[in-house]
C-alpha cells in the first residue's frame, strides 16, 4: 500500500469518471488490458481522487484519509456487489457516516447545512457515505453495476428509459457486442471438409 498518499500528480487515469461519489469512490478500482488497478494504491492516487471528485480542498492528502476512504470503499462495494455479510457492510458503512453529522446554522445568507466530522479527513468519505443514502432514497434501481462480467465499475443510470446497462458503451458495451458477433459467425462458419 502507498505509505505516503501525497499530493496529486498528474490526471486522473480511471475509465469511468464524474459518477455520484460513492460509484466515483468505488470507480477508484478497475480492470483493463493491462490488468487490476487501485487509484488509492498510485503514489499521489488520494490527491487524483479528490481533484477529480472536487474535493480537493476537503481534506489533508494523508494517510487518515486513505484509510477513510478505504473502509468506505469497502462498505460500499460489500453493499453493491453482495458479496459480504450484509449486516457487516451496513455496519461499515454506519461506523463511516458515525464520523460525521449536518448542523443546521444561521449564516450571513440565511440559513445553512454544514457537515462536522471528527477530523477533516473523515470529510471526503463522510460524503461519499451520504451520497450513497441519498440515492438509496431517490432510486436505488438505478444503481448499477456494467453488465460486461469482466468489468467492476458502477454508475447511476440517468438515462430517460432506465435502460443503460454499460459504464461506457465506447468499452465495454461495444466490446460485449463484438464477442457476441464473433461467436455467433463462428458458430455459423461451415466446418472444412476433412476429405479434401
Amino acid at each position: 500500500m502507498n505509505s505516503d498518499p501525497g499530493r496529486a500528480i498528474g490526471a486522473d487515469p480511471r475509465p469511468l469518471i464524474g459518477e455520484p461519489l460513492p460509484l466515483d469512490l468505488l470507480n477508484s478500482r478497475w480492470i483493463d488490458e493491462s490488468g487490476e488497478h487501485d487509484l488509492l494504491e498510485y503514489p499521489g492516487g488520494v490527491g487524483i481522487w479528490l481533484s477529480s471528485a472536487g474535493l480537493a480542498d476537503t481534506a489533508p492528502h494523508n494517510q487518515e484519509t486513505l484509510d477513510a476512504l478505504l473502509a468506505t470503499r469497502t462498505a460500499l462495494a460489500a453493499l453493491l456487489d453482495g458479496k459480504a455479510d450484509s449486516a457487516q457492510a451496513v455496519d461499515g458503512l454506519n461506523e463511516t457516516l458515525r464520523h460525521g453529522r449536518l448542523r443546521r446554522r444561521l449564516g450571513p445568507e440565511g440559513p445553512e447545512t454544514v457537515i462536522d466530522t471528527d477530523s477533516p479527513s473523515w470529510l471526503p468519505a463522510w460524503k461519499a457515505a451520504d451520497a450513497y443514502l441519498r440515492l438509496l432514497e431517490e432510486n436505488p434501481g438505478r444503481i448499477r453495476k456494467c453488465a460486461n462480467s469482466e468489468c467492476v465499475l458502477h454508475f447511476y443510470d440517468i438515462s430517460k428509459s432506465g435502460g443503460r446497462r454499460w459504464c461506457s458503451m465506447a468499452v465495454c458495451g461495444n466490446r460485449t457486442k463484438a464477442r457476441r458477433h464473433y461467436t455467433r459467425h463462428k458458430r455459423s462458419a461451415p466446418v472444412p471438409d476433412a476429405d479434401r
